[in-house]
């Protein structure tokens, strides 16, 4: 893999990493659900007039979109609105890939390796250490909301994989049309109403930067040149450029936004990695071992 293409998948992870920070911080701008409407209204506006349609049925394209758009991203948003941190956010969302195998397996009977299967249990296992000082008080419901948000991330994996061999920068972007009308149906029904009006009408430059960040280059962007970098190399080489995504996140919270993590946190936190470390790099590990 050249440098540049290097450099390329850590802008990208990068920027993904630092989408939580700008989360954190637009959520407390901007009502959650309607942000993350307005974030999947312009990563869809104006490309998909210039996009051609993926090849797939409008069944994956609508489900695809409800399953990312509304109930990950959504939850999402909503817990780091109740109280979640960008670090802790970023983390733990990364507990998706051992979703979509646990799916994969119940609903596509794919049967997961033995390295899988270690990486799962070692992620759970840090999601029950960093759970276990939230288990009375707020901070419950937001790190509930991670682990459903990071549940139906795994649930769009299995729906991507359903639509078959397809553009999926074209995918992404056809699919962005379906959160924003429910999305901003719930905000309507749930937000405070006087502030959704109120960032409607008069938007403050912070939150146009927001919406902007999250829809182009993390969306937009970030996508395009993922699937290029897909293209042009092995999934095997590329993929596991995706474990920076949660140091990004942890360090941009950290910097950015002055966040700190308890010691319990930081614990589970390296466990969920340590698991991730299993499922990206388990094959190569067992060809070593049977060397």
């Amino acid at each position: 893999m050249p440098i540049r293409d290097v450099l390329l998948a850590i802008l990208i992870v990068a920027i993904w990493g630092i989408s939580f920070v700008v989360i954190k911080a637009g959520v407390a701008d901007i009502p959650p659900l309607l942000l993350t409407g307005f974030r999947f209204l312009f990563a869809g506006l104006p490309l998909v007039f210039f996009i051609k349609k993926p090849a797939t049925t409008w069944r994956y394209i609508i489900l695809y979109g409800l399953s990312l758009g509304v109930l990950q991203f959504g939850l999402l948003f909503l817990s780091l609105k109740l109280g979640s941190t960008a670090g802790m956010s970023s983390v733990v969302m990364q507990l998706q890939a051992f979703f979509t195998i646990a799916l994969a397996f119940y609903l596509l009977k794919e049967k997961p390796k033995l390295w899988q299967v270690i990486g799962a249990i070692v992620a759970f296992s840090g999601i029950f250490i960093m759970g276990s000082e939230k288990t009375e008080g707020a901070e419950l419901v937001p790190f509930l909301l991670l682990i459903g948000g990071a549940l139906f991330w795994g649930v769009a994996n299995i729906i991507a994989k359903k639509a078959g061999q397809i553009d999926m920068f074209s995918f992404v972007i056809w699919s962005s049309l379906i959160p924003p009308i429910p999305l901003f149906a719930l905000s309507w029904m749930f937000e405070d109403q006087a502030t959704i009006i109120q960032t409607v009408t008069n938007p403050t430059w912070f939150s146009v930067g927001a919406v902007f960040y999250l829809a182009y280059p993390t969306t937009v962007f970030a996508f395009a040149v993922w699937n290029v970098l897909l293209k042009r190399h092995p999934t095997s080489v590329v993929a596991p450029f995706s474990l920076l995504v949660p140091i990004f996140g942890v360090l941009g919270g950290m910097l950015i936004l002055g966040e700190s993590m308890s010691a319990l946190a930081m614990l589970g936190g390296a466990v969920i990695f340590v698991g991730l470390l299993f499922n990206v790099f388990g094959a190569r590990l067992q060809q070593l071992v049977r060397r």
